[in-house]
């Protein structure tokens, strides 16, 4: 056990108490704005065939045993997002989960094994309403709190601003001077090399088998994302394809996909798409993920094939996951996460 006093301790509970309470106020805020435009509340299964298909995202594993003796695996969801977009094909037009998912190797400041995501849609809507919505949620989010300002260490972001917008590839530009489009050809291909001289010009670490996809984390991370949120939120939208994840590619430029991120105080709050629906493009997406998955880690998951037979069910939509956690820390001045939920998972380590 660590020599910390543990989170149940009165004194500590008694400090961390007006911030749960605050995050209390906060989800029943925020189902109260999503029933007032006719979204449904859902609630996903947490086991799953398939936990997602993205290549650095860890599950937690498990395995169901069944009366006849047979045993098949599971796994604890990363995200609602299969769930919701069954739901989508089955006909609901408009749906929001609030609860927990699972991520098994992450936990810092930001990040923990279990935490809550808020997750919704809109069918038949561009993305473009999304980023409308977290404008809208975030107001609701400071007023909820009684605060005029957000804020992550020392960073401070007004949440009635408007927040600003900007493209991946402007961001690249302004802040790492770096032509991120010149790498990405239309449909997806990426010119590993050329982006790799770009970051050494800036005295980042390379390495021979870092990919495409290694070097424009990097990047994003170490001189683009600190810089984003502060005054006002940031969405950063217009992802090359190679990091397009299930968004669709965008109709005005082959080399960018539907993708949005929200940013306040220089912390990642929401990921959100214009949907793809195209099955057999997601297969390949999938596929292409789990092999580099394969590849890193010597694992890969599943592909839940009920969910690409409903893919080809579902209407043109758009979607978006956000870190209630990381909202209720923006809205409590909070410095970690654990410092936000309720009964955080228990670290052993002495």
């Amino acid at each position: 056990m660590t020599d910390a006093s543990p989170w149940w301790a009165p004194h500590v509970h008694a400090d961390r108490r007006p911030r749960l309470m605050l995050r209390n106020a906060l989800s029943g805020a925020l189902r109260a704005w999503f029933a007032a435009r006719d979204f449904v509340e859902i609630e996903a299964g947490a086991l799953q065939v398939s936990p997602g298909n993205e290549a650095h995202l860890a599950a937690f594993a498990t395995v169901e045993a069944r009366s006849d003796g047979t045993r098949q695996p599971l796994y604890l969801h990363t995200s609602p997002e299969f769930a919701c977009k069954k739901l989508l094909a089955a006909g609901e037009p408009r749906l929001f989960s609030l609860a927990p998912v699972y991520r098994n190797g992450e936990r810092s400041a930001l990040h923990h094994p279990a935490f809550t995501m808020l997750e919704w849609y809109r069918a038949g809507e561009t993305y473009e309403a999304l980023m409308g919505d977290c404008a809208a949620l975030l107001a609701l989010a400071a007023d909820t709190a009684g605060v005029r300002r957000f804020a992550f260490r020392d960073r401070r972001a007004d949440p009635y601003f408007e927040p600003a917008r900007i493209s991946v590839a402007e961001a690249f530009q302004l802040f790492a001077g770096i032509d991120i489009l010149a790498s990405v050809e239309p449909g997806g291909a990426t010119d590993r090399d050329r982006l790799a001289a770009a970051v050494r010009a800036l005295e980042l670490r390379t390495a021979p088998d870092d990919t495409w996809a290694d070097l424009f984390s990097r990047v994003l991370t170490e001189r683009i994302e600190p810089r984003l949120g502060q005054g006002r939120a940031t969405i950063l939208y217009d992802y090359p394809v190679p990091e397009a994840a299930l968004a669709r590619v965008s109709a005005g430029d082959p080399r960018v996909a539907e993708r949005f991120e929200l940013y306040c105080c220089g912390v990642e709050l929401a990921n959100g798409f214009g949907e793809l629906t195209d099955a057999a493009e997601q297969r390949r997406r999938f596929t292409a993920e789990m092999d580099e998955r394969e590849r890193v880690y010597g694992e890969r998951y599943p592909l839940d094939e009920d969910f690409l037979t409903a893919l080809g069910a579902m209407p043109e939509a758009s979607g978006i996951a956000l870190g209630f956690d990381r909202l209720v820390m923006l809205a409590t001045g909070a410095l970690r996460i654990e410092d936000v939920i309720w009964t955080p998972v228990a670290d052993l380590r002495s």
